[in-house]
C-alpha cells in the first residue's frame, strides 16, 4: 500500500513553483475568454517584486507557447503573446536580459509558422519589443534571423491578395522595428552589413514600386507607403561610414529589376534618398551614381540615359557646396560618358538610336550645368579649364579624344557637346576681375574655336564668352539686334572699369577683336550669329571700355564697313548687309552708352537716310524674311555710312585719342591665329585637330 505524504508529490499543484502556478492562471479554461486581468496582475506584481524569476517565467512561457503552437491552440498562443508583451513593458531591470531571449525565442517560433495569424502576431510583439528603450546594451544578442524572416514577409506571394497584403505590411513593420532597435546602437552596427542591406533595402524597394490597384488599401494599410517611410527612416539614421552599404543595394536593386528604363520609379528612389539623408552625406551618393555609370557603359544607351537621369536629379537636389571634393573626377566621368554617347550616335543605324544618344548627351550636359551651379567660384574656375582640356582644337593636343578616328562628323559633335557644357557651368559666374575668369589657358583655344567653319560652334563660343563677360545681366535688355531708340530706357548696370580689367584689354583686347572681326565674315553666318555679335560688342562697352577700348570698337566697327563695302572677300550681297546693320545698331548703342551728342546725331542722322534709301542696310530689315536686297552697295553715296572723319571731330574732344581713328584696324595675328593657319595648311577639315 503506497502511503501519501503531504508536500511531497510533484504532480499536487500547491508544491508547483508559485511562478508557473501564476502563469498558469492566466489562461482561460476557454481561450475565448481571453487573458485574465486579475491573475495578469498578479503575475506582473511577482516579476516586478521578483525580478530575478523572470527568465524562468520566460522560459515556461515559451514553453507552454511552444506546446500550443504545435497543438493548434491560437488561442492559447494569443493570451501568451499578450503576456509577455505586459511582462516586457513593466520590467526594466537588469534581469530583463534573460527574458528578452526568451521572448525573442517566441516571436521567432511565431514567424516560422505558416500560419498568416501568427506570423502577424509575431511581427505586432516584436515591434512593441522594439520601441522599448533597454537600461543597458545588450552584448550578444543578433536579429539575423529576423532581419531573413521579415524580409521573406516581405515578398509574400500568398495566393489570397487580402492576406498577402497582411503578410507584406507585417514583415515591413518588422522590419522597421529591426532598424529602430538597432541602428542607434553601435553594439548593433553590424546592421547596417552588406548582408543585412541586401536583404532590408530590396524589400523596401520591392513593396514601394508595387503598383497594384490602390483602391483595395482603403480598409488595409498600404504596403508601399508603409515601405518608403521604413527607407526614408532608415536613410535618415545612415551615418557617415554606411552611406555606401545603404546605397549599393538600391542600385543593384534597379540594375536586376530592369528599371533603368523607364526610369520614374528609379528617379523617385533617389529623391527619397536625398530629400533623406544628411545634406553632407549628398555627395556620397552622387559618388556612387557615378561609379555606377562607369561600370554600365557597354549597358543599352536608354539604360544609361536612365542612370544619368538620375545623377542629374541627385545633383538639382544637393545641397550648394555638398558636391564634395572629387570634383574632376565627377566631371571627367560625365565627359568620358558624353564621349560614349557620341561614339553611339555615329554608329547607330537608326534615327532612333540617334534620337536616343541625343537622350543621353543632354542629360549629361544639364547634370554638369548643376554640377557647375552648385561649385563656388574658384572650384568653377578650375572646372571650366578642365572641361576646355577636353575639347579639341586648333594647334593643341586632343588629349583622350583620337579626333582621327571618329572623324570630322565625331569631332564636331564633341565640341558643340563640350561648349555646351561650357554653357552651362559657365552660366551665372561672376568673377571680379576678367584676368582669372579668362586667363590666356583659357581664351587661346576658346579663341581657336571661334575660327571654325561652322556657324553653331561660334555661336556657342559667343555665349561662353557673354556668361563669363556680362557680370552685372545686362544680355536680357539687350536681347535682339535692333536700332535702340532710348538706351537710357533699358536701364543698363555698370560699374567703373577696374585696373584689372584695364590691364586684361592692353593683353587680351586685340584677340577679343579679332575674333569679333573674323566672325562677321564668315559666310555661313545667321540672324543669331549677328545677334550673339552685337550682344558681344555691346557687354564689351558695359564691361571693360574705357577711353582707349572705346577708340578700339570704334575702328574694329569701321574697318567691318569698309571690308563690306570693298568686298575683296567676295562675300555674298545678304552677309555684307547684315555686317552693316550691325554696325548701325552698335554705332546707334555706343553713342547713346557713352553720351556723346555730336556722335548721336552723326549716328541718328546715317540711320535715318538709310531708312529712307538702304532700308537693307538697318537690322529691321534685312533679318526679316524675304527683305529684298540691292545688287549693288553704291560707294560713292557716303551719308549712307559712318565716316572716320565724322566720328573723329565727333571724338575729338577731351578724353579720346581721336587721332588713332585714321589708322585702319587690321586684325593683328596672334598665336593661335598662326595654329589655325597651319591647321587650315595641313588638313581639309578644319573642324579635325591632327597635331
Amino acid at each position: 500500500m503506497a502511503l501519501y505524504v503531504p508536500g511531497v508529490c510533484g504532480c499536487c499543484g500547491p508544491l508547483r513553483p508559485r511562478y508557473k502556478r501564476l502563469v498558469d492562471n492566466i489562461f482561460p479554461e476557454d481561450p475565448k475568454d481571453g487573458l485574465s486581468k486579475s491573475d495578469m496582475e498578479k503575475l506582473t506584481f511577482y516579476a516586478v517584486s521578483a525580478p530575478e524569476k523572470l527568465d524562468r517565467i520566460g522560459a515556461y512561457l515559451a514553453e507552454r507557447l511552444s506546446r500550443d503552437v504545435v497543438r493548434h491552440r491560437y488561442g492559447n498562443v494569443v493570451i501568451a503573446m499578450e503576456a509577455l508583451d505586459q511582462l516586457l513593458m513593466a520590467c526594466h531591470s537588469q534581469s530583463i536580459k534573460p527574458f528578452v531571449e526568451s521572448f525573442l525565442h517566441m516571436v521567432a517560433k511565431l514567424l516560422e509558422s505558416r500560419e498568416p495569424d501568427l506570423q502577424v502576431l509575431g511581427t505586432n510583439s516584436f515591434v512593441k519589443f522594439a520601441n522599448i528603450e533597454e537600461d543597458t546594451p545588450s552584448y550578444h544578442r543578433r536579429y539575423d534571423f529576423f532581419v531573413s524572416q521579415f524580409s521573406a514577409m516581405c515578398h509574400s506571394t500568398h495566393e489570397d491578395p487580402d492576406t498577402r497584403t497582411r503578410i507584406r505590411v507585417a514583415g515591413i513593420k518588422g522590419l522597421q522595428g529591426v532598424v529602430r532597435k538597432t541602428v542607434n546602437d553601435e553594439l548593433q552596427a553590424i546592421i547596417w552589413e552588406p548582408q543585412h542591406m541586401d536583404k532590408l533595402i530590396p524589400s523596401m524597394l520591392f513593396n514601394m514600386q508595387d503598383s497594384e490597384d490602390m483602391d483595395r488599401y482603403q480598409l488595409l494599410e498600404n504596403p508601399a507607403a508603409l515601405a518608403e517611410s521604413c527607407f526614408r527612416e532608415l536613410l535618415g539614421r545612415a551615418a557617415y561610414g554606411n552611406m555606401n552599404n545603404a546605397v549599393r543595394p538600391v542600385l543593384v536593386h534597379l540594375d536586376n529589376h530592369h528599371l533603368w528604363d523607364p526610369n520614374e520609379f528609379a528617379v523617385s528612389c533617389f529623391r527619397i534618398i536625398m530629400y533623406s539623408i544628411q545634406a553632407q552625406h549628398s555627395h556620397h551618393v552622387i559618388q556612387q551614381v557615378l561609379n555606377h555609370l562607369d561600370t554600365h557603359q557597354k549597358d543599352t544607351p536608354r539604360a544609361r540615359a536612365g542612370i544619368v537621369q538620375v545623377l542629374l536629379e541627385t545633383v538639382a537636389i544637393a545641397a550648394k557646396g555638398s558636391v564634395g571634393p572629387t570634383v574632376l573626377e565627377v566631371f571627367n566621368t560625365l565627359l568620358k560618358h558624353l564621349r560614349l554617347s557620341v561614339d553611339f550616335e555615329l554608329g547607330a543605324d537608326s534615327r532612333r538610336g540617334s534620337a536616343i544618344s541625343r537622350i543621353v548627351q543632354n542629360a549629361i550636359i544639364q547634370t554638369i550645368g548643376f554640377f557647375g551651379g552648385n561649385l563656388p567660384d574658384y572650384q568653377r574656375a578650375e572646372v571650366m579649364m578642365f572641361i576646355m582640356g577636353k575639347v579639341p582644337v586648333f594647334g593643341t593636343p586632343c588629349h583622350t579624344l583620337d579626333t582621327v578616328k571618329i572623324g570630322h562628323q565625331g569631332t564636331k559633335r564633341i565640341q558643340t557637346m563640350l561648349l555646351s557644357s561650357l554653357i552651362m557651368v559657365t552660366s551665372g559666374f561672376k568673377s571680379k576681375s576678367m584676368c582669372t575668369a579668362l586667363p590666356s589657358a583659357f581664351l587661346d583655344p576658346l579663341f581657336s574655336l571661334s575660327l571654325m567653319e561652322d556657324s553653331e560652334l561660334r555661336q556657342l563660343v559667343l555665349e561662353i564668352l557673354h556668361n563669363i563677360i556680362d557680370r552685372h545681366d545686362n544680355r536680357a535688355k539687350l536681347r535682339g539686334i535692333r536700332i535702340i531708340p532710348n538706351v537710357a530706357a533699358l536701364k543698363i548696370k555698370r560699374e567703373k572699369i577696374s585696373k584689372q580689367d584695364i590691364s586684361f584689354m592692353k593683353k587680351h583686347g586685340q584677340q577679343l577683336y579679332r575674333h569679333i572681326f573674323l566672325g562677321c565674315k564668315e559666310e555661313d553666318n545667321n540672324h543669331k550669329n549677328f545677334e550673339l555679335l552685337f550682344t558681344t560688342l555691346a557687354v564689351l562697352t558695359i564691361e571693360l571700355a574705357n577711353e582707349e577700348v572705346v577708340i578700339d570698337l570704334i575702328r574694329v566697327a569701321v574697318a567691318l564697313q569698309d571690308m563690306s563695302l570693298v568686298n575683296e572677300e567676295n562675300l555674298p550681297m545678304w552677309t555684307r548687309c547684315a555686317i552693316m546693320a550691325l554696325v548701325a545698331a552698335y554705332f546707334n548703342f555706343l553713342s547713346q552708352m557713352i553720351a556723346n551728342s555730336a556722335l548721336c546725331q552723326h549716328v541718328s542722322k546715317v540711320i535715318e537716310l538709310r531708312t529712307l534709301d538702304a532700308p537693307y542696310l538697318l537690322p529691321e530689315h534685312i533679318f526679316r524674311d524675304k527683305c529684298p536686297l540691292p545688287e549693288c552697295l553704291d560707294k560713292e553715296d557716303k551719308q549712307l555710312y559712318f565716316l572716320t572723319s565724322e566720328l573723329s571731330e565727333c571724338l575729338s574732344g577731351p578724353g579720346y585719342n581721336s587721332e588713332r581713328l585714321s589708322i585702319p584696324y587690321v586684325p593683328q595675328v596672334t598665336g593661335e591665329a598662326i595654329c589655325a593657319l597651319l591647321i587650315d595648311f595641313k588638313c581639309p577639315e578644319r573642324n579635325h585637330c591632327y597635331i
